[in-house]
């Protein structure tokens, strides 16, 4: 029986151990994408405000 052969049960083990740690990042949604929607809309918001008066 050679030294190296490897345990499918373990390496699947290991797969989903490694699978499980990349569930804890946030899934939400992007904040600095929405700050720099408001930003921009707010631009928009004072130059038509300036067009206006």
């Amino acid at each position: 029986m050679p030294k190296n052969e490897q345990d499918p049960a373990g390496s699947t083990q290991q797969f989903r151990a490694f699978q499980s740690q990349g569930d804890s990042a946030p899934s939400g949604p992007n904040t600095g994408l929405i700050i720099g929607g408001a930003v921009v809309l707010l631009v928009v918001i004072v130059v038509v405000a300036l067009l206006v008066v």
